[in-house]
C-alpha cells in the first residue's frame, strides 16, 4: 500500500491554627519588586527547600523567541500508515467542547490540561470548609467576591482540594457512595502529601509546565487585598515565565491552531494523511482533527507546508 506523506510542524502548593499568613507582623509591605530581593518574587511565593520552584524575574530577563521558520524542516517530518492506531484518537473538537463544571475544577488532572491548553497558571486552594474559620474566613472575604470571581476568570484555572468530600448522586447506591467516598479521601490526601501542604488554608500556584511558583499559607480576617495582591503578583510572574516557556515549545514544532469556533489549543502536528492531522499538546494529550474544521489561517499554514513537498 503506498505511503502517504505526513509532516509535523515547526511553528506548536491544618497551619496548626490556620490563622495566620506566614508573612509576619501587622504591617503590610508595599507589593514592589524591590521589597522581595532580586528574584522578584516573595518568600510567601517560595516554598523551602525543593519546592521553591525556580526564581524569575518579571521584565525581560528571558531571551527574545527566535523566529519561527515557515517550513517544517525536513529531520521533522514523520511517516506514518493512514491506517495506524492514531484513527481511535479522541477528536480535538470533543476535548475542547468538554463542559465546565464551575469556576473551581476538582480534577487535578482537567486542572492542568486547561492551564497548559489556556497557557493560564494554575491556583490550587487546599481547604477545610467545613471545620476551620480562616477557610470560611478566606472564602467570604476574597474568593467569592464579584471582583475576584470576575479577574480570576480571566487570569487563572482554579482547583479546589476540601478536606471535607461529599458525594451527592442519587444515582449511586449506599455501597457506590461509600467506595466513592474513600476514592475521594484517598484523592485529598494524596494531593497534600505531593504538594507538601500540613494545613488549610493552603494556596498553591504554579505555571501552566506544572512547576510551583508560589506558596500562600494560612489567613488572617481583613487581609483579603494584601492577600490578593500577592496572588497577583505570583500570576504577573507566572505569565512571563509562560511567554519564555512557550517560545522554547515553539522551537520544537509546536504552535497556536484555532477551529471555526475561535477555539484555541496549542499543540504539535505529528501526523497528517488525507485531511486528517493528529496533534499533540504539551502535556501529551493526543487528538485528532480535520482540515476543513481549522481556521482560514491554519488552511493556509498548511497549503503553504504542501506546495514545496507538491502534495494536493
Amino acid at each position: 500500500m503506498r505511503r502517504l506523506f505526513p509532516w509535523s510542524l515547526a511553528g506548536v502548593a491544618v497551619l496548626a491554627s490556620c490563622a495566620k499568613l506566614g508573612i509576619g507582623s501587622h504591617s503590610k509591605p508595599a507589593l514592589q519588586s524591590s521589597a522581595f530581593g532580586s528574584t522578584g518574587i516573595p518568600p510567601q511565593l517560595r516554598a523551602k527547600g525543593q519546592d521553591a520552584g525556580t526564581p524569575v524575574v518579571p521584565g525581560g530577563t528571558a531571551p527574545k523567541p527566535a523566529a519561527v521558520p515557515n517550513l517544517t524542516p525536513e529531520e521533522d517530518i514523520v511517516f506514518t500508515d493512514p491506517d495506524n492506531p492514531d484513527a481511535k484518537l479522541p477528536e480535538l473538537s470533543t476535548l475542547l467542547s468538554a463542559p465546565k463544571r464551575g469556576p473551581w475544577e476538582e480534577s487535578e488532572t482537567i486542572a492542568k490540561q486547561r492551564a497548559a491548553r489556556e497557557g493560564k497558571p494554575l491556583l490550587i486552594w487546599f481547604t477545610d470548609s467545613a471545620r476551620s474559620p480562616m477557610c470560611k474566613a478566606l472564602a467570604q472575604e476574597l474568593f467569592a467576591t464579584p471582583d475576584f470571581e470576575q479577574w480570576a476568570t480571566e487570569k487563572l484555572i482554579r482547583l479546589r482540594i476540601d478536606a471535607q468530600v461529599q458525594e451527592n448522586n442519587p444515582d449511586l447506591s449506599l455501597g457506590e457512595k461509600e467506595t466513592r467516598l474513600v476514592d475521594l479521601k484517598n484523592y485529598v490526601t494524596s494531593m497534600k502529601k505531593r504538594y507538601k501542604v500540613l494545613g488549610q488554608p493552603s494556596v498553591l500556584m504554579l505555571n501552566p509546565s506544572g512547576e510551583v511558583i508560589g506558596r500562600y499559607r494560612g489567613y488572617k480576617r481583613g487581609e483579603a487585598d494584601y492577600f490578593w495582591g500577592l496572588i497577583k503578583h505570583g500570576e504577573a510572574v507566572s505569565a512571563n515565565a509562560y511567554q519564555s516557556w512557550r517560545a522554547g515549545l515553539e522551537k520544537k514544532g509546536y504552535r497556536e491552531w484555532q477551529d471555526r469556533k475561535e477555539r484555541k489549543v496549542f499543540a504539535k502536528l505529528t501526523g497528517y494523511s488525507n485531511g486528517t492531522l493528529t496533534l499533540i499538546e504539551p502535556d501529551g494529550t493526543r487528538s485528532r482533527t480535520q482540515e476543513n474544521l481549522l481556521s482560514d489561517k491554519d488552511r493556509a499554514w498548511i497549503a503553504d507546508q504542501k506546495k514545496p513537498r507538491n502534495l494536493q
